[in-house]
């Protein structure tokens, strides 16, 4: 039997699943989406020929729904749909910090829910999806939820009590790494580089080094030592990294992001 599949709130991590949805083979006419803005709306139907519809129409025609809006919209949202949402419908959020527990209080008794934390690499087909069960989903919720996510990325099973510390590592992730190369960016312009010379060097760099551990299969200590010869440039450089407590200073960072993450779920302030 064909599922249909509704994405309520289609904003950049939304579009991002219907893209990758389509282009893994499901077809628009199972694909329903909904947007409170108008254009935004006929804008996703002319772009990938879904159907736009309202909250209510998505809860009771579709198998799935994909709940995209942001996390302080979210009680709202399951107001409009808990009247029209069937127990046996398969809820799916990508709200960061909502515990599936938010969303089987405020649904019918049984609604199976799966939670996940993509990062924004999504929109690149290179994400990493968290994916935890609520207390009535399934393996074959696991399973469905991961069929939606592969073609956007990587997908990963953690129990729930892992969320937080996967929401800092990955799902907050990229933003470290971006900082880390625009401060590298500065560094090369203060050694003497063109700004967008210093980029390219960066940014390849950091493929390449991505590109060896996702498929060298190698500790990432072991690859460092590769590159580091006694009395190099590289171990002068790494030497001053330790000293300014980099490593620390990244735990801490780490930490102050998982409990960012379970203030943000027990409704603590956006």
């Amino acid at each position: 039997m064909t599922q249909k599949i509704a994405i309520l709130g289609a904003g950049k991590i939304g579009e991002a699943l219907l893209s990758g949805m389509i282009r893994a083979g499901w077809t628009p006419a199972d694909l329903l989406v909904t947007e409170h803005r108008r254009e935004r709306a006929e804008e996703l139907r002319t772009r990938y020929g879904v159907t736009a519809v309202t909250n209510a129409e998505a809860a009771k025609a579709a198998d799935t729904l994909i709940l995209a809006v942001k996390p302080q919209d979210m009680a709202a949202l399951l107001g409009e749909l808990a009247p029209h949402v069937h127990a046996d419908r398969l809820i799916v959020s990508v709200a960061a910090g909502v515990p599936t527990a938010f969303f089987e209080e405020r649904l019918p008794e049984g609604t199976p829910v799966v939670r996940v934390m993509p990062n924004t690499p999504v929109l690149v087909d290179e994400g990493m999806s968290v994916i935890s069960a609520g207390t009535h989903a399934t393996e074959a919720h696991l399973v469905r939820t991961e069929e939606i996510f592969k073609p956007v990325g990587k997908t990963l099973r953690v129990p729930e009590a892992q969320q937080d510390a996967a929401t800092a590592l990955s799902g907050s992730g990229p933003a470290y790494f971006y900082f880390l190369v625009e401060a590298m960016t500065d560094a090369g312009i203060l050694l003497g580089l063109p700004r967008d010379k210093a980029h390219d060097l960066i940014v390849q760099a950091a493929i390449g080094a991505s590109v060896m551990l996702r498929d060298s299969g190698e500790h990432p200590v072991k690859l460092r030592e590769a590159v580091t010869s006694p009395a190099g440039t590289t171990i002068s450089a790494i030497r001053e990294l330790e000293k300014h407590g980099v490593r620390a200073a990244l735990i801490a960072a780490l930490e102050a992001a998982r409990d960012r993450s379970r203030e943000l779920a027990s409704g603590g302030k956006e």
